[in-house]
């Protein structure tokens, strides 16, 4: 079992484990100590290195390195080759208190900022794209809107059992895409029915990471059609309730350690308070929880960048072609400088979207260009990984393959690659527009004219 941290930030004098981490009784508790800390500290100003992070969030680095190293990366491969859940790693993920990284103490989490979420994320997916997938959606897309919009009531229920405030974790999923809509997210055909009470939900939800091991999800469904978009609500469903099943396993290129399916709800009735905020405000609490799980998104592909990346440089110092490694050669040089090019541009482009999330400022297109860069370059660099290997890139017993398959859908969840590219031209030309609205009424009352 991964080694846990001091409880008490002013004592190091504690034993090192085997993955170089203090030993200590909870790692939670640590955690939640140095949350104030983090995120008091990464308000005062932006980072862009590694070399420049708080120690607090240095140390949540260190511990998300060395756990992908130690007890990810040597099993991501059976994991994905079976299609078998990583039940054990999320577990000890849990232990760490990284399955409610944003979740306040109060709720059970451990009450981190946003951007030891991306620095977790990277780390995870680093070691398996599965595992920080399973975690991003459980984390930014399960939890987020619960904490964000529930009631107190809905909080000790569906939010404490789900953020390891208990014996027994219990995994979330995020019913929002549907057969038919894809990216219109307000084109919701699943509809919710008044009944006394109580809702009765019917309709179908498509591509649901977590589906298999979920106990609860999030769900989006049309309560009055005539109203559009302001016609969609969102309520928490226990997978348990009658009516509720689940469509076969998607047999997926990639991300295959995680479980893909369709949420079938056939007249499913839930209590009245299952509804998650006002009727009507579904819309609302979807795009707002987007927005966070695409900082999600782009640590995850980070991390499938810079293992392919790792995967690249790895082979190119030992593999050796006339006399010497290729390496050596400016060609490979060019490739994997690209690849470092291409990730660290798409690291800072992160950092800067969580950053300012945690300032409280909007921050809906920078973490567009954040996924869409993050989700191009890890596809960039898996691929040039498998260039850089050669024949050795296209057989199973390289991770190669792997990262490529799982890179993929970087660039279709939680919003496609064109969908980011028009959220973020959306959201530049508001800019624009604002900053010449300003421009005319400064001139026209401040100066005078």
């Amino acid at each position: 079992m991964f080694s846990r941290f001091s409880t008490n930030l002013t004592r190091r004098m504690a034993i090192t484990s085997r993955f170089g981490c203090i030993h200590t009784t909870t790692t939670k508790t640590m955690l939640s100590r140095i949350s104030h800390l983090a995120t008091k500290t990464s308000l005062l100003r932006h980072f862009t290195t590694y070399s420049q992070l708080p120690e607090e969030h240095k140390m949540i680095f260190d511990m998300c390195r060395k756990f992908a190293d130690e007890e990810l990366a040597p099993n991501a491969r059976e994991w994905d080759k079976k299609h078998e859940f990583p039940t054990d790693a999320i577990g000890q993920l849990a232990e760490l208190g990284l399955m409610g990284i944003n979740v306040p103490e109060s709720m059970g989490g451990v009450g981190l900022d946003a951007l030891s979420y991306a620095i977790v994320m990277e780390e995870i997916s680093r070691g398996c794209a599965s595992t920080g997938v399973i975690c991003s959606a459980h984390n930014s897309l399960y939890l987020y809107p619960i904490v964000a919009f529930g009631s107190p009531e809905q909080h000790e229920k569906w939010v404490t059992p789900f953020a390891g405030g208990s014996e027994s974790l219990q995994v979330g999923c995020f019913g929002l895409s549907e057969p038919g809509n894809g990216s219109d997210a307000g084109a919701a055909s699943t509809t919710a029915t008044r009944d006394g009470d109580d809702w009765i939900i019917n309709g179908t939800k498509a591509w649901i990471t977590n589906a298999y091991e979920a106990s609860a999800a999030v769900v989006f469904a049309t309560t009055d059609k005539s109203l559009k978009h302001k016609g969609i609500s969102a309520f928490v469903v226990p997978t348990d309730a009658e009516g509720f099943s689940l469509g076969a396993k998607e047999d997926k290129l990639g991300i295959r350690a995680s479980s893909t399916a369709n949420l079938i709800m056939e007249n499913v009735r839930i209590p009245g308070d299952c509804l998650l905020g006002e009727e009507g405000q579904g819309f609302k609490i979807a795009m707002q929880t987007l927005d966070g799980g695409r900082i999600g998104v782009a640590g995850q592909g980070l991390g499938i960048a810079s293992a392919a990346i790792d995967c690249a440089v790895n082979y190119a110092l030992e593999r050796t072609a006339f006399g010497k490694p290729i390496a050596n050669f400016q060609m490979i040089q060019q490739k994997i400088s690209d690849m470092v090019l291409a990730r660290d541009s798409a690291r800072l482009l992160t950092w800067r979207a969580a950053q300012m999330k945690d300032a409280g400022e909007i921050y809906t297109r920078e973490a567009a260009m954040a996924k869409l860069a993050a989700s191009e370059a890890a596809t960039m660099c898996a691929h040039q990984s498998i260039q850089v290997l050669g024949g050795m890139g296209y057989v199973t017993e390289m991770p190669a393959g792997r990262h490529y398959r799982d890179a993929r859908i970087r660039e279709i969840y939680e919003g496609t690659r064109r969908s980011s590219t028009l959220s973020s031209r959306k959201m530049s030309g508001r800019v624009q527009i604002q900053f010449r609205i300003n421009h005319v009424m400064r001139k026209r009352f401040v100066e005078g004219d």
